[in-house]
């Protein structure tokens, strides 16, 4: 019987090394299993190869992020099960909500971005538009390192979940495309879990592989389940549901499931909140119990597949 296997890929901005960005998310992780399904936990802790990172950002920036700047920060948020109430109010925000109404605003309206964008927010649209550009093949090579461990999965009959991160499901998403009606490739992703993410903005949809194709060649078809999460107060995910962006898949049966859920994210780094933060969303309670089902349904039907 072949173990289930979590895939984690980040999103934009440089991220530590490798083994160490591994060790912070999976610590992560471990924490609201270990509070919210230990059982599981235990299971996942005794496989050292149940959690594999697709480290792309180096190759993209040319750089690492110092550990000990996240550190830290990482530490105090693990000092909660839940999130404190100061999050919760500060998340709620009015000028948060302001934000968030300014940002779709841009993205109804392109030519409005220069105008509203702050640094962060154009650093982000350069970045973007490097990928979409496919800048001296930076794009598909990323795409390449994400089709690996889910070729090898699916080879091995491992039934994978992918945790993809703000930009990391924009990669995932084409990298998922781009086997369905590309590669020609017999890779079925049992789960997909998107976090943060930004493809629910229309100036990110444009970017998208299969944009402009209808139906069947307009999406990956290789994905029986989605779940999508979003922060509140996260401006990354500023349209937080993308079930009603992509809900023609399950019109046309491409996948079984599509759910949408809105979750408390109390990550704080050097003080401040940030709703976006990839450990933050990992350490949350609805994470752990999402990946605590979808863990223990993956051992019951392998286990299934051995006794017959």
């Amino acid at each position: 019987m072949t173990s289930p296997l979590i895939i984690y890929i980040p999103g934009l901005l440089p991220k530590p090394e490798p083994a160490m960005h591994r060790d912070a998310l999976y610590r992560s992780l471990m924490h609201g299993l270990t509070a919210h399904a230990p059982d599981v936990a235990e299971r996942i802790d005794a496989d050292h190869q149940a959690f594999d990172l697709v480290s792309w950002t180096y190759d993209f920036y040319g750089e690492h992020r110092d550990i000990a700047l996240d550190q830290p920060s990482i530490d105090a948020m693990l000092e909660h099960a839940e999130a404190p109430d100061s999050a919760v109010d500060e998340a709620s925000a009015f000028t948060r909500r302001l934000l968030r109404w300014f940002y779709l605003l841009g993205d109804f309206f392109p030519f409005l971005i220069p105008y509203l964008a702050d640094e962060r927010v154009e650093m982000h649209i350069r970045d973007l538009r490097r990928y979409a550009k496919d800048a001296n093949g930076i794009a598909q090579h990323v795409r390449e390192m994400l089709k690996l461990p889910l070729r090898a999965a699916a080879q091995s009959g491992r039934p994978t979940l992918l945790i993809a991160h703000s930009m990391g499901s924009v990669i995932a998403f084409d990298t998922l495309w781009q086997m369905s009606h590309e590669d020609n490739d017999h890779v079925r992703l049992d789960t997909l879990l998107t976090m943060g993410s930004p493809l629910g903005q229309r100036f990110i949809q444009r970017h998208l592989l299969g944009h402009g194709r209808v139906g069947h060649a307009r999406y990956p078809s290789n994905i029986v389940n989605w779940k999508n999460l979003s922060a509140r107060g996260d401006l990354t995910s500023v349209d937080p549901k993308l079930s009603n962006d992509f809900g023609q898949m399950r019109t046309l049966d491409l996948v079984e499931t599509f759910d949408d859920e809105e979750i408390l994210n109390w990550f704080r780094l050097d003080g401040t909140l940030n709703v976006h933060a990839e450990y933050g969303y990992l350490a949350n309670p609805v994470t752990a119990k999402f990946v605590a089902a979808w863990w223990r349904s993956a051992v019951n039907v392998q286990t299934t597949k051995s006794v017959r």
